[in-house]
């Protein structure tokens, strides 16, 4: 079971407050736009920050062990860290994209079909482009064809 600490800092996994809409408001207007322009930036600042820590951790670990255990061991978790910042270098990318996105005001709705994608799945997910039906169909048909 999640303490009240844990879920208190999953609902802040960003450091955001979920969006309070207005009575009326549109969708995707100027103060939703500003609110995943917000969320996006500080994502892409926490990411670009473990960046800087895993450069800095690596050149302070890296050591000549003499043991080829000890080096294997060392070289398997740099390689788990490359591949952690390598995937992570390709959302910094895909957020770009979605701050582009929100610039030209095009944020929001559903690739696929056109609908809005919704509040609460974009702050989920902040990058997503599919509705939550199109993207379930999406993968709905992958596992077919990968089956």
């Amino acid at each position: 079971m999640p303490t009240k600490a844990k879920e208190k800092s999953g609902q802040l996994i960003r450091g955001f407050e979920p969006y309070k809409e207005s009575k009326g408001e549109e969708y995707m207007g100027e103060p939703m736009r500003a609110h995943f322009t917000s969320i996006l930036n500080k994502w892409k600042l926490e990411l670009m920050q473990e960046v800087d820590r895993t450069v800095h951790h690596m050149q302070d670990e890296a050591a000549n062990f003499p043991d080829p255990a000890d080096r294997a061991s060392q070289e398997e978790e740099f390689s788990l860290e490359l591949r952690a910042r390598d995937r992570e270098r390709k959302l910094i990318k895909k957020i770009d994209e979605t701050l582009q996105l929100i610039e030209d005001e095009d944020y929001g709705w559903c690739d696929s079909c056109g609908v809005e994608i919704g509040i609460r799945r974009l702050e989920a997910r902040p990058t997503a482009t599919l509705c939550i039906d199109c993207k379930t169909l999406a993968e709905i048909k992958e596992k077919q064809i990968g089956s």
